[in-house]
């Protein structure tokens, strides 16, 4: 297929996917269609299986897949209006039931120490739905006592003594960092903008996927490009994470670019190559076949980038 014919194939995929091929592909306003998100298709399916309780699953973090956390960020992804008030409302009921004597978000009681993947997240999907700058305050003072000397962050760092970052970790906090600027909160923005720095060039540091100090793979699973991705990291995630918060093009990103194009599919089209395993909602792709997501996340990656 060529380009244009890869675009009317993504366009006869869920209404989500369309919002997003407009915006991001097209560059065309349609906003009449982010509206439509919560009504059909994908988003619909998310928000049908919302309880009365105003959580999914069994609340907050369990089980995983299906509980309101990862509900609400495949919700973000999905990339519904961020003024819905169903899902403003259940972020309401994390921040008053789900604080941490730190200050974080704690899947678990309340006198243990909060992990920052989960913060991370958090932050990603309360900023895009525009949660109180107030009631925000505490989980970025959580997030940024937590920054590793290398720049990035490690979910143990705050329960066992760590000297190396996770790209998995930074990853989720980055996109929140990220979300949480575009939301123009002011709440220490300048110190959230150079932990936004300081993490991408963690990960620029291990160009997306090699070790630092012997320029191996650091974990195949790295390369596998899976959708959603959870809490895991992979290529293909963080080089959409560096586009959609404009990165500048670094050569250190040529290792990864290669890897993306090499398993781009004869047609044009990019496979979910696998799934983390899990119950979940409903399936929204088969592992194996030919992915709408990895396709539009891998070509606004090669746009902005000038592939």
């Amino acid at each position: 297929m060529n380009n244009n014919e890869i675009i009317k194939w993504l366009l006869k995929g869920d209404i989500s996917i369309q919002y997003q091929v407009h915006r991001d592909l097209l560059s065309s306003d349609r906003q009449y269609l982010q509206q439509r998100i919560s009504k059909v298709g994908f988003g619909a399916k998310f928000l049908s299986n919302r309880k009365d309780d105003g959580n999914w699953g069994n609340k907050f973090y369990h089980p995983k897949w299906t509980s309101t956390h990862y509900t609400l960020l495949d919700l973000r992804n999905l990339c519904v209006d961020p003024k819905n008030t169903c899902i403003k409302k259940s972020i309401e009921i994390i921040l008053q039931n789900e604080k941490a004597c730190d200050g974080g978000i704690l899947p678990i009681g309340k006198y243990q120490l909060s992990d920052l993947c989960i913060n991370g997240m958090f932050l990603n999907y309360a900023s895009y739905f525009k949660t109180n700058e107030s009631d925000l305050k505490s989980v970025i003072d959580c997030i940024l006592s937590q920054i590793m000397p290398d720049g990035g962050f490690n979910c143990r760092s705050n329960r066992y003594k760590t000297f190396h970052s996770s790209l998995h970790t930074t990853i989720s906090v980055l996109e929140g960092l990220i979300e949480y600027e575009y939301s123009k909160c002011k709440y220490r923005i300048k110190e959230v903008m150079r932990a936004k720095e300081f993490a991408i060039e963690f990960v620029l540091m291990h160009q997306l996927f090699l070790s630092d100090r012997t320029g191996e793979v650091i974990k195949k699973d790295f390369l596998k490009l899976t959708y959603p991705g959870r809490w895991r990291y992979d290529i293909l995630r963080a080089l959409d994470c560096f586009q959609y918060a404009k990165v500048n093009w670094d050569e250190r990103m040529k290792p990864a670019i290669h890897v993306l194009l090499k398993k781009r599919n004869k047609t044009g089209t990019w496979n979910v190559q696998a799934k983390h395993p899990g119950q979940v909602h409903f399936e929204m792709e088969k592992a194996g076949k030919p992915s709408r997501w990895n396709t539009l996340r891998a070509m606004r990656v090669l746009k902005h980038f000038e592939i």
